[in-house]
């Protein structure tokens, strides 16, 4: 190969691994908005994580943890120890969260029970159809399989 081939070659090798490096880097560039996603699925595991921890922990009506809850203080008790303010009642709870559908929901995000337009509950979903919650009088932190289709989606900011 003589030098004048070499340069030409040279300096397309050198353009092919700018262009790589260019392509790693783009998607911080064109997705500024994946650090605030990430920061939010982060928290969502970690909530998702300690209500599992709670399992077998009694339900007592008004009890926001850390050894008994009812349905949103496990909730609001999940994401206060992963780092994120909930208010305090279900209801409440589903006005704070960004609405999202069935088929978008992940792991960690907040599943609302409701009659009509009221909610009457809460829980933490866990995939597969499952949530963490605390269901009732008599009953202890579980996992257990939505029962209705009557449920909404909320995703914690």
């Amino acid at each position: 190969m003589t030098e004048r081939n070499r340069v030409p070659s040279l300096l397309s090798r050198a353009g092919a691994v700018s262009a790589l490096s260019l392509a790693a880097m783009s998607t911080t560039l064109v997705a500024p908005g994946a650090a605030p996603e990430a920061a939010a699925a982060t928290h969502a595991a970690k909530a998702l994580q300690i209500a599992s921890s709670k399992k077998g922990s009694p339900y007592r009506y008004g009890a926001t943890g850390p050894r008994s809850f009812d349905c949103s203080g496990l909730t609001l008790y999940s994401y206060k120890k992963a780092g994120k303010k909930l208010p305090r009642t279900a209801a409440q709870q589903h006005n704070r969260t960004k609405r999202i559908s069935a088929s978008s929901r992940r792991k960690g995000d907040l599943v609302f029970f409701h009659s009509g337009g009221s909610v009457y509950h809460v829980g933490i979903y866990a995939g597969g159809g499952k949530i963490w919650h605390s269901p009732k009088s008599g009953a202890v932190v579980r996992l257990e399989k939505i029962w209705t289709g009557s449920v909404r989606y909320g995703r914690v900011n």
